[in-house]
This record gives C-alpha cells, structure tokens and sequence, in this order.
C-alpha cells in the first residue's frame, strides 16, 4: 500500500508562526505536521509515501521526513497544479498499482486508515472519502416553541457532513483526477453521479491548520494528549 500527502502548502495565513516554513512542516509538538500523517499511514501498513511537494522545497521535506519508518518519495510540482492535477502528478510515481491512500499535509486526524481502506474494498467503489461534520464557528441557539430560547451550545457541530480531504483512491478515479485543477470539483462530482463514490464517516478528531489560532489549538490538543507525541 502506498500513500500520496499533498504538501504545496505556502503558509501564506500562518505568517510568521509558520517560521518560514512549507505548511505542512510547520512544527506541532516538536514534530512537523506531515509526521503525524506518516505515523498514521505506517500504523495503517502503508510502506511507501510520496510527498508532493512546491518546486524548490524537495531537500526540506527529504531532511525533516525522513527516517519515520517507511520509505519516503518527495517530488515538486513544476507549478502549482491544484490539489487534484497535484495528485494526478504525485501518483506518477507509485512503484504500485491498485488502491492508493491520498491526504492534505496541513491537518491532524486520528482517522482509522485500515477501516477507510476495508470501506472501500467492501463497497467496490471507485474513490472513499473521508467525511466529518465541522464544529460550529458561532454559538448555537436552542429553540423552543415560540421561538422562546432553551439553551445555548458553544461546541455544537454543524448538521452536515463535509470531505476531510482524506480518500482512497482505486486505479479508475487516479485515472480521471484532471492535469490540473481540483478533483473535488470535477472528477469526485463525476463519480457521484455514476454512484461511484462512498463515504466514510468520522466523528474523531480533525484539526485543520490555516491560522495562528489554529496552530495553537492544534498545539494544545497534541500537548494535552501526550501519546500523539509518540
């Protein structure tokens, strides 16, 4: 099993947090964020990730990626290619056919690869995403009849599900990922309307990190739950 983490990220609205660094290095708990992916991955059997990366940042991913118990491949996008020719472009140098794991390098999920992954082989579906429902970013306000007010909820989830940016891909979606642009826009909507294309529900955690705040919460989440730290 072989696993592609699409890595183009700039940091642009991390700032200065981002120390200067690609998105996906950018360091939580002492460790670069794709390092936690790659644990994950190695856990779930995968033996070989290819990490797509910008072009010029190949030695960085190499030297802070390596040495996490599976056999690394960093390759540079020419030009920024979107996230779906980004994996079109990555998958071109898989060693393997048959089913590939794809994730975003820029988020900290403690997601059940080997559940995903059996999902989709039961299913025979051509691509498995990963889907989860958001908390919500404003304070929920519980109504009763009347529209009279019953309680307030600050960590509510919203009441639909959204792409983790988590798949399996099998050989049939890698083929139809576009050269250039999202997937998530053309090939996955494609594959929907064929029926195609299955979920997999997660209700785990899943931190995204575009901002400061972000990354302090993504901090204090891996401090306070020591055993990701290992």
């Amino acid at each position: 099993m072989e696993a592609i983490i699409l890595a183009g990220g700039k940091a642009e609205r991390l700032g200065a947090a981002a120390g200067g660094k690609p998105k996906s290095l950018v360091s939580v708990g002492g460790k670069p964020l794709a390092a936690y992916q790659i644990g994950f991955l190695r856990r779930a059997g995968a033996r070989r990730v290819i990490v797509g990366c910008a072009a010029g940042k190949e030695q960085s991913f190499e030297s802070a990626l390596s040495g996490l118990g599976v056999e690394l491949a960093v390759i540079a996008e020419p030009e920024p290619l979107g996230r779906g020719g980004g994996l079109r472009f990555a998958a071109q140098v898989r060693e393997e056919g048959g089913d590939v794991y794809a994730l975003n390098g820029d988020e900290l999920l403690d997601i059940d690869l080997a559940a995903l992954l059996a999902r989709h082989r039961e299913t025979g579906a051509a691509a498995t995403i990963t889907v989860a429902r958001p908390p919500s970013p404003f304070g929920v306000v519980e109504l009763g009849g009347g529209d009279r007010v019953t309680g307030f909820s600050e960590a509510a989830q919203v009441p639909y599900w959204v792409s983790c940016g988590v798949y399996v891909l099998g050989e049939e979606a890698l083929e139809r990922l576009p050269e250039e642009g999202d997937h998530e826009s053309t090939t996955f909507p494609e594959l929907a309307g064929e029926g195609r294309l299955q979920a997999f529900r997660h209700e785990g955690v899943w931190l995204t990190v575009n901002t400061p705040k972000d990354l302090r919460r993504a901090e204090e989440y891996v401090r306070g739950h020591r055993a990701w730290l290992t």
